[in-house]
């Protein structure tokens, strides 16, 4: 699972002239929480700025050079996880299951489609959420609306509702206890290849999907004993027994994201340090906004989603903004166009970039514009709008020759019923079953390694 080459260098990021960790509070900053109380947010964030970093700048800078080699077409991104983590899932169990189907399916990508694959994690910090209206109403009552674990709690109560400053150093000790046991896992042991096997859940392995992922394990047991019998020492192969996974979050609340940012003392550079990737969400990039302002001076590599009221020119200014130096791997544009919209309003967009000459990745989001509300009234996406849009991408980058670079997926290891269809076709009135997520519908492990196995094939075809 290693790149057969090695990873590129990536430049040094340099902030822009007169660019602090603070310089975003000039700007307008939408889709903050109104904190109660000032001095206690204050307080809170001061103790964050001398905590431990969550994450090194040397694992960041792995990350940039990782990503260099998606970006120049020789590996891809798989960007999964939670749409909202809550703090009771930063147990060993449930941190267990989310990164068990994250490696399944990057196992099925590797395996299938023979790249490469990075795995970045929506894990270890996504807390919080943008809403579409700062208030929900209910019954005549307004309160704030839940913005993730990190502000508030689900609950329709005032309390609940209320924007707790202390949450935020709640979040950072989940994420560092989340961080902790990924790192043990993953390096430990957990992640050998000699054990995919094991990573078969036990409501997947008796679908079809689970069979034809055995069917892909037997296969990858053959290649392992085929080795050794070459006489190649598999123990000292440290590739075939670790994985490297990467967290990531959308970088919302800035009081969070500021307090966490450190500078290098080696190179100078700004890394925020809350994790290894931090994206700007479709409703706070605006250009003269305070997340882009705040993301244009960090090194760490950074993504952006794209919807389909985009422009060329707004994305090129986009790219200028965020990567100046034109650094292969700094930025991704994430598009979340919807199912019935992407093949329309992709192309220009990727035409544009192109002919800017900025290397980013592009990543499909299928999941954000295919939402709807179900007839039984909740909130729910279809598995074939999700596999649609991701064909339709993919469909796009064909046609103009660029690389599709990755996927963007909201998922969970748990066996929920929260989106609909996929290979065991999941109906609406099956929705109630196991409808778990705090917000937006979520894949389940079935579900997520269905699509893997269907991503593989067109990476497949377009390497042909």
């Amino acid at each position: 699972m290693t790149p057969p080459h090695a990873p590129s260098e990536a430049a040094p990021a340099v902030a822009p002239a007169g660019w602090s960790p603070a310089s975003w509070r000039d700007r307008v900053a939408v889709q903050q929480p109104e904190w109660d109380g000032l001095d206690e947010l204050r307080a809170v964030t001061d103790e964050l700025e001398s905590a431990p970093p969550l994450v090194i700048p040397g694992e960041t800078r792995q990350l940039s050079a990782s990503l260099a080699e998606v970006a120049q077409g020789r590996a891809f991104l798989l960007q999964a996880g939670d749409c909202a983590e809550s703090f009771d899932s930063a147990t060993p169990e449930s941190i267990e299951r989310r990164l068990r189907v994250i490696l399944q399916m990057a196992i099925v990508l590797t395996h299938s489609a023979g790249v490469p694959v990075v795995k970045l994690g929506r894990i270890a910090g996504q807390y919080a959420k943008p809403r579409s209206s700062s208030h929900e109403t209910l019954d005549e009552v307004s309160l704030p609306s839940f913005r993730g674990h990190i502000v508030n709690l689900p609950e329709f109560e005032t309390d609940a509702r209320r924007a707790d400053p202390r949450r935020i150093s709640q979040a950072y000790q989940r994420s560092a206890t989340t961080l902790n046991l990924l790192r043990a896992m993953t390096q430990g042991g957990y992640a050998d290849l000699t054990k995919v096997h094991q990573w078969n859940e036990a409501f997947v392995a008796a679908t079809g999907v689970g069979r034809r992922y055995e069917t892909l394990a037997d296969d990858i047991d053959r290649a392992l004993r085929f080795m050794q019998a070459c006489g190649l020492d598999t123990d000292e192969v440290p590739q075939l027994h670790e994985a490297t996974l990467y967290s990531s979050h959308e970088g919302l609340i800035l009081d969070y994201e500021e307090a966490l940012t450190r500078q290098d003392t080696e190179t100078g550079e700004f890394f925020d340090t809350a994790a290894h990737s931090v994206w700007i969400g479709e409703r706070t990039r605006d250009l003269d906004g305070a997340h882009v302002e705040y993301f244009s001076g960090i090194a760490n590599p950074i993504g952006t989603k794209v919807g389909p009221t985009a422009t060329p020119a707004e994305v090129v200014a986009l790219c200028d903004a965020l990567d100046p130096h034109r650094v292969p791997g700094r930025l991704t544009l994430i598009a979340r166009m919807g199912a019935g919209l992407v093949t329309e309003r992709l192309g220009p967009l990727v035409e544009a970039v192109a002919e800017s000459g900025h290397p980013v990745i592009w990543a499909t989001d299928p999941m954000h514009g295919n939402t709807f509300t179900a007839p039984s009234g909740r909130k729910t996406r279809h598995f074939d709008a999700i596999e649609q849009e991701i064909r339709g991408f993919f469909e796009v980058h064909h046609r103009l020759g660029t690389w599709p670079g990755g996927i963007h997926v909201e998922l969970t290891g748990d066996d929920v019923t929260e989106c609909l269809g996929g290979s065991e076709e999941l109906s609406d009135d099956q929705l109630g079953l196991r409808y778990e997520t705090m917000c937006d519908p979520r894949l389940n492990a079935r579900q997520s390694v269905d699509l893997a196995f269907r991503v593989a094939e067109l990476l497949r075809e377009q390497q042909h």
